[in-house]
C-alpha cells in the first residue's frame, strides 16, 4: 500500500480537475468576460488530465483503503475521457451562442460530470461506484434540460431524470443486496471471491439489479426508452457528450464487476442475459434506425445498436472481449461526437436543418463538411478500414473465440442492415440535388473538432494494433 503523500500524487488527475472546477466557478462569478474563458479553461483542464493520465497508464495502484484505483485500465478511460471533453468543448464555443443559452455553468457541468466519469472508471468500492455515478448522472440531468426556453428541451429533461432515477434505484438496490451478502461493498473483495458469493442467490440478484440499472446507461434494449426523445430533445453538444462519455463511463463500471470473469477466460454465468441484451439491442436499433429520417434521432436508434454490439463481448467474457471493448468505446466516441458535431455546424434555429432532407446536395455547398460526414458514416457503418471495422471485428472474434458464433453472426447481421442507413446519408450529400437554401455560421473551433476526430478515426483504423497492443500489454500484467 503506497504512503499517503504518494496517494495524493498518484491522484494528481483527479486533483487537478477538482482545483480546475473551483477556479472555473471563480471566474464565472467574478470575472465579467468569465464564460468567454471558460471554454478555454475547460480544454486546458482536459488536457492536463491527459497528459498525467498517459503517465499512469502503465502503473497500477490501489489507493485509500482500496476505494480508488489509479493507473492500467482506469488511466486509458481517463485519458479517453479527457480527450473527449475537448472535443465537447471545441464542439461548444460557437454553438452555444447559437442555440440561444450560452451561460458558464454548461463548462463547470460537463467538467463535473468528467470527474464523475474519471471516479466511476477508478472506482475500488460499490461506494465510490454510486458517488461517481451521481457526479456524472446529476449535470446531465441539467445539461439536457439547460435551455427553459425549448420545449421539447424541458421533455427531454423530465424523461432522462425520472427514468435515470429509476435506474439508480436498481443500482442502490443492488449494492444494499451485495453488502447484506459479502458484509463490505470493496469490489476487490468481489472480484477475487466471485465464485464463492455467486452462489448465493440473494447476491446474484443483486449483481443482475446492478447490471441492469448500468443497461439503462448503456442504453441496450429493453432499458432504451429513453434515449431517443432525449437525444433529439437535449441540445447537439449534450447528446454528443452522454452518448459516448456517459456510455463509455457506464461500460467501464460493467468491467470492473466482470473482472474475475474477464481474466479466468471463464465463462461468464451471466453470458446468457448479455447475449439475449446483444441480439435485441444490435436488431432494434438498426431496423428501427432504417425508419428516421431526423439524423439525431437516427443516431439515438444507432447507439443502441453500438451498445449491443459492445455487449457481444459481455457475453463472450474473455481477455480478447475486454480488449475490444474498450476499443471499441474509443472508436465510437470519437465517430459519435464527430457526427453530432458535424450535426451541431449545420443545424439553424429551433432545431432546424437536422432532418435528412437539409443533407440533400451538401457536398455541393458545403465539400468539407460533406466529406467528413461521409467518413464518419462510412466508420459508423463498419467499412475497413475505419475504426468502427476494428472495433466490431474483435468482439466478434472474441465471441468466437467462447463458442458463441451465432452471435458474431447477428452481429454481421445487424451491421449489413445499418450499411442502408448510414450511406443512406452519402447518397443524399453526394447523389441528390439541393432543396432549400440552408445557412451555415462559420465556427472555427467546432471545425477543429471535426477535424480531429476525423484524424483519430482513420488513426485507429489504420493502426489499430497500435492502442490494443497496450491495452492487452496492461490486461495481462
Amino acid at each position: 500500500m503506497p504512503q499517503t503523500t504518494n496517494e495524493y500524487l498518484l491522484i494528481l488527475p483527479f486533483l487537478v480537475l477538482s482545483a480546475g472546477i473551483i477556479v472555473s466557478l471563480c471566474v464565472e462569478l467574478f470575472f465579467r468576460k468569465g464564460k468567454e474563458l471558460l471554454p478555454y479553461l475547460s480544454i486546458a483542464l482536459f488536457l492536463i488530465v491527459a497528459y498525467l493520465s498517459v503517465g499512469q497508464i502503465y502503473e497500477k495502484n490501489v489507493l485509500f483503503g482500496g476505494m480508488l484505483i489509479t493507473g492500467g485500465i482506469p488511466a486509458i478511460f481517463n485519458l479517453l475521457f479527457a480527450a473527449a471533453g475537448v472535443l465537447v468543448m471545441l464542439n461548444s464555443i460557437g454553438f452555444l451562442k447559437k442555440y440561444g443559452f450560452y451561460h458558464g455553468e454548461f463548462y463547470l457541468l460537463t467538467q463535473l460530470s468528467v470527474l464523475g466519469m474519471m471516479l466511476m472508471a477508478g472506482s475500488g468500492d460499490l461506494v465510490t461506484v454510486f458517488l461517481g455515478l451521481e457526479l456524472m448522472s446529476i449535470p446531465f440531468y441539467v445539461l439536457v434540460g439547460m435551455n427553459r426556453k425549448k420545449v421539447s428541451a424541458n421533455e427531454a429533461a423530465m424523461k432522462y431524470f425520472l427514468l435515470g432515477a429509476f435506474a439508480t434505484g436498481f443500482i442502490v438496490y443492488g449494492i444494499a443486496l451485495i453488502y447484506g451478502i459479502m458484509g463490505n461493498t470493496s469490489l476487490i473483495d468481489l472480484t477475487e471471491n466471485f465464485y464463492i458469493y455467486s452462489e448465493n442467490i440473494i447476491f446474484i440478484t443483486g449483481f443482475i439489479l446492478i447490471l441492469i440499472g448500468f443497461s439503462f446507461k448503456i442504453a441496450a434494449f429493453p432499458f432504451h426508452m429513453w434515449v431517443p426523445d432525449v437525444y433529439q430533445g437535449a441540445a447537439t453538444n449534450v447528446t454528443g457528450l452522454m452518448s459516448t462519455m456517459g456510455k463509455s463511463a457506464a461500460f467501464s463500471v460493467i468491467f470492473i464487476l466482470l473482472t474475475a470473469v474477464f481474466m479466468n477466460d471463464a465463462g461468464s454465468k451471466l453470458g446468457n442475459y448479455f447475449a439475449v441484451i446483444a441480439t435485441l439491442s444490435m436488431l432494434y436499433g438498426s431496423i428501427v434506425a432504417l425508419s428516421q429520417n431526423n439524423l439525431k434521432r437516427m443516431l439515438a436508434y444507432s447507439s443502441i445498436s453500438h451498445a449491443g454490439y459492445m455487449a457481444i463481448g459481455l457475453a463472450a467474457g474473455n481477455k480478447a472481449a475486454l480488449a475490444g471493448i474498450m476499443f471499441y468505446l474509443a472508436a465510437y466516441t470519437f465517430m459519435n461526437l464527430g457526427a453530432f458535431g458535424i450535426i451541431s455546424i449545420i443545424e439553424g434555429e429551433e432545431d432546424k436543418q437536422t432532418d435528412l432532407n437539409s443533407y440533400a446536395g451538401l457536398a455541393k455547398r458545403f465539400p468539407f463538411l460533406a466529406g467528413m460526414m461521409a467518413l464518419i458514416m462510412f466508420a459508423l457503418a463498419g467499412i475497413p478500414p475505419m475504426a468502427g471495422f476494428f472495433g466490431k471485428y474483435y468482439v466478434f472474434i472474441s465471441a468466437i473465440q467462447s463458442n458463441m458464433t451465432w452471435l458474431a453472426l447477428v452481429g454481421i447481421l445487424s451491421s449489413v442492415i445499418s450499411v442502408y442507413f448510414y450511406l443512406r446519408v452519402v447518397v443524399y450529400m453526394y447523389f441528390k440535388e439541393p432543396g432549400e437554401e440552408i445557412s451555415v455560421k462559420s465556427d472555427y473551433s467546432a471545425y477543429a473538432a471535426v477535424i480531429f476526430a476525423g484524424i483519430l478515426i482513420l488513426s485507429l483504423g489504420l493502426f489499430p494494433d497500435t492502442f490494443l497492443s497496450v491495452i492487452e500489454y496492461i490486461i495481462s500484467v
